[in-house]
């Protein structure tokens, strides 16, 4: 994938999440904004999977602990959904992880929580795109 297809993915759901938070607003739990989000980014066209199971690794050997990405689009990029007062460097530390461990480029971390949906979008990049 090339960086402009990236792009044209990233617009999609940064377009998702301000329609949804337009219609529903700050304050509700995150499943609520995960659903939305799901039929939002269907609407647009995109396959879409949720509650992506993603299993720890360790030194070669599958541990009995697995990690849940919210939203996996595309195949490609991990959207992690927030219903949060504040982003903290934790939440930024584990989409980065999500990335590293289901070997994905692109993450956007969404926290629906806030009065401007803009402050609450932040975008990752693993390595280079």
């Amino acid at each position: 994938m090339n960086k402009s297809e990236y792009d044209l993915l990233g617009s999609k759901i940064v377009d998702a999440a301000y329609s949804v938070h337009k219609e529903l607003g700050p304050g509700l739990l995150e499943s609520v904004y995960e659903h939305c989000m799901l039929q939002e980014l269907r609407t647009r066209g995109l396959t879409v999977t949720s509650q992506v199971r993603l299993p720890l690794t360790y030194k070669g050997t599958i541990l009995e602990k697995e990690f849940i990405i919210d939203i996996l689009v595309e195949d490609t990029i991990i959207v992690e959904l927030k219903a949060c007062e504040v982003l903290l460097p934790v939440h930024e530390v584990q989409i980065l992880t999500y990335m590293k461990l289901a070997d994905k480029k692109l993450g956007y971390l969404i926290n629906f929580n806030v009065p401007l949906i803009k402050n609450g979008i932040k975008r990752k990049i693993n390595g280079y795109i």
